[in-house]
């Protein structure tokens, strides 16, 4: 008898990753969001990639709106592939100057993990993000569901506690890296 292959689901921070994958590109690395998935695949059976993030401001900056929307809407054509659109507050400084955060995307990552956890639609799931506030959803899918749990991480945005509280971890400027080098 054939043995199952092992489900997986990736739930990506997304801003977490674009930055870090901008720093990176910014020293000469290629960036195929796709084929790192692939890799953090393997063998196993890609059940849903969720992408987490937030529309920019068009009026604050329209040519980086434009370009967001541009990578938003190539996620979306990549197979399996769900981006989740969260909101934006903007803050205005005491120097007048603008910044904006995302307001819940760890909410939708946290329960996504946890509905598709009770549902039974993974075996395992792997978190791509460097923030430890998801270190109680990631026991409850532990403990609870008996699933699987990895935290993919970038060095300068990881979270040791994160890693810590899971299964395994992946270093993804590792995998950056070899990807690269396989080109």
């Amino acid at each position: 008898m054939e043995k199952k292959k092992e489900r997986i689901a990736i739930f990506i921070d997304g801003r977490n990753f674009y930055h870090s994958t901008k720093r990176l590109e910014r020293k000469g690395f290629k960036i195929n969001i796709e084929e790192l998935v692939n890799d953090l695949v393997g063998g196993r059976e890609l059940v849903t990639v969720y992408y987490y993030n937030a529309l920019l401001d068009k009026e604050y900056d329209l040519k980086r709106y434009e370009e967001h929307n541009e990578y938003l809407d190539g996620l979306r054509k990549i197979p399996k592939f769900k981006v989740i659109l969260c909101d934006w507050r903007k803050i205005t400084e005491k120097d007048g100057s603008v910044r904006y955060d995302i307001k819940g995307d760890d909410v939708y990552l946290a329960h996504d993990l946890l509905i598709a956890a009770f549902d039974d639609l993974y075996d395992i799931a792997i978190i791509v993000s460097g923030d430890a506030d998801f270190i109680p959803v990631i026991n409850t899918a532990r403990k609870r569901f008996k699933k699987r749990v990895g935290n993919g991480f970038f060095r300068r945005t990881s979270s040791y506690k994160l890693r810590k509280a899971c299964d395994f971890s992946v270093n993804l400027n590792k995998v950056l890296v070899k990807l690269n080098q396989e080109k």
